[in-house]
């Protein structure tokens, strides 16, 4: 038999390609179901692209048709905006289905993207095909970074799905998509579709499957599962990975070396490894902080936790192993070979930035509501006084705004807690960028509460801040069906105070007069603004 070299998949009519029961076999029953989805999740160079080639090929046998999108090839500017994205998205398949891509025809701004894209997809696509479509989007782990795309699309293509169980057309999709990492992208868990359809995780060889594989590379390397054999041997240094497994055998097979003379090599840079490991070497060096990550992974004896980001890229690097929450080094080849080697930063320097790090990340969790990423009350409180003390000694004046959501139990009564977090993170997000100098500082107060603190700052000046929140708070034009307003959208109330303090005076008096004016906006009908009459423009009462 010739052997060829193992790069990129494995082909079809290829006697190397290993089995690895049932996860062939439940792929092709999957494929024949209307509407179906199947996930391949795998680290790289781990057999995805080999599956995914053979289940196109089933698709071919059972005389679908077939469009294959790998999103390694896109160029980098598609990403920048939904609109073209989903537009290249089309145009692409189109020209694999021999179809000339008529999007002008079917796309209106009016309608959005998301909405062009289906009606494209249903009404040009689908419903001119006679046969399934088996759509494979490749590698949509390079879809992350970019998350605004992602969150959008990955929706879009849920809402494939759920058509499907409703429009007969819509089950003629058949989707594959295969990543390399776990999903690090904040989705919607009714908006994602990596929680539908059938899931595979492509596992590593085990011995059996090495000794068979040996087998067919003209090895005669006996029975594996004895103490000591050339298989435990091999994945003694590289653990089940495939790609390795398969250059290994490759080089034996050549008769060019021994094995003892490859793994005495392997982790250096004369050994077969070299390119793949100088490839993961300069991917690490790119990112400083994932290079530190796996530095801890190497350093330590036993497995550790990350950052879920971090733990996620180095899995798709195929350099660590998940189990649960925490990571080790997949293999001895790359603690051996990364052990020795600086990662391309300055060892004493990384540890105070990661020290930076972890110091910021702790003044978030004390200082920073995790919700709305506003200053938590604690912070507050602090703050507060702190700005007071200054006002006080500067003769300069300090205002307070008090916010509230108007009805908001009535909203999460209504819609539920998940869309109240989310009513409170838009309100959030619209006073932090009204806000527009450094010392001015915003806080979550308590529930549906806000406070704003404005040093040097007059009533009129804070008056028409206030004006400025409430407006844009009601041009989110969130939909509230239950407020007892008018336009049935969520609004905000607000009080107004100001003073010059003074250091005899407590601090807590002006929030009182601001909490007072805001009581008297919700009083005289909610949606407005009003300022204290406790407090003039220096003095107090």
């Amino acid at each position: 038999m010739s052997l060829e070299f193992p790069s990129g998949p494995v082909p079809i009519d290829s006697e190397l390609y290993i089995d690895r029961p049932p996860v062939e076999k439940l792929a092709f029953e999957a494929l024949e179901k209307p509407g179906s989805v199947i996930r391949i999740r795998a680290p790289r160079r781990t057999g995805k692209s080999s599956l995914l080639l053979r289940i196109m090929n089933r698709a071919a046998e059972l005389d679908y048709y077939q469009a294959w999108l790998d999103f390694q090839r896109a160029d980098e500017s598609i990403f920048e905006n939904l609109d073209k994205f989903l537009r290249w998205f089309c145009a692409t398949i189109s020209l694999q289905l021999k179809r000339p891509p008529l999007l002008n025809d079917y796309w209106d701004e009016d309608i959005g993207s998301k909405v062009s894209c289906s009606l494209y997809f249903q009404g040009y696509l689908l419903e001119q095909l006679d046969r399934p479509l088996v759509l494979a989007l490749n590698e949509v782990n390079c879809i992350f970074e970019y998350s605004k795309v992602a969150t959008d699309f990955f929706a879009l293509l849920r809402s494939w799905h759920e058509d499907g169980k409703q429009v007969a057309i819509w089950r003629n999709l058949r989707l594959v998509v295969v990543h390399s990492t776990e999903i690090y992208i904040p989705l919607n868990i009714n908006q994602s579709p990596f929680n539908v359809g059938l899931p595979i995780k492509l596992p590593e060889f085990n011995l059996q499957q090495v000794g068979e594989l040996s087998r067919r590379h003209n090895l005669n390397w006996g029975d594996c599962s004895e103490e000591n054999s050339e298989a435990k041997r091999l994945m003694a240094m590289v653990g089940g990975h495939p790609y390795l497994i398969r250059l290994a055998l490759y080089h034996l097979s050549q008769q060019q070396m021994s094995l003892d003379r490859l793994l005495n090599e392997a982790p250096t840079l004369s050994g077969i490894y070299q390119d793949h490991l100088r490839d993961q070497l300069t991917t690490l060096q790119k990112d400083p902080e994932l290079a530190a990550a796996f530095q801890e992974v190497i350093e330590s004896e036993s497995s550790i936790k990350l950052k879920p980001v971090l733990a996620y890229k180095l899995n798709s690097m195929g350099l660590v192993k998940l189990e649960g929450d925490r990571v080790q080094v997949s293999c001895n080849l790359y603690r051996i070979y990364f052990q020795d080697r600086e990662l391309g930063w300055d060892r004493l320097s990384d540890r105070l930035a990661r020290l930076q790090q972890t110091n910021q990340e702790l003044y978030q969790l004390v200082n920073i509501d995790d919700l709305t990423q506003l200053a938590n009350r604690r912070y507050f409180d602090r703050e507060f006084q702190q700005k007071w003390q200054e006002s006080a000694i500067s003769k300069t004046p300090l205002a307070a705004i008090m916010c509230d959501i108007d009805f908001f139990k009535n909203y999460n009564d209504t819609y539920g807690h998940q869309a109240g977090d989310e009513c409170l993170q838009k309100v959030a997000q619209a006073i932090r960028h009204a806000i527009g100098r450094s010392t001015d500082f915003a806080a979550r107060y308590g529930g549906e509460e806000f406070i704003i603190i404005l040093p040097g700052t007059d009533a009129f000046s804070a008056f028409y801040l206030a004006e400025k929140i409430r407006e844009t708070v009601k041009m989110l034009a969130i939909v509230h069906q239950k407020s007892a307003l008018a336009d049935r959208i969520v609004t905000i109330s607000l009080g107004v105070a100001c003073t010059v303090p003074d250091l005899e005076t407590e601090a807590k008096q002006l929030v009182q007069a601001a909490d007072r004016a805001l009581y008297q906006s919700k009083k005289e009908g909610r949606d407005r603004v009003t300022v204290s009459d406790s407090f003039d423009y220096g003095l107090l009462e």
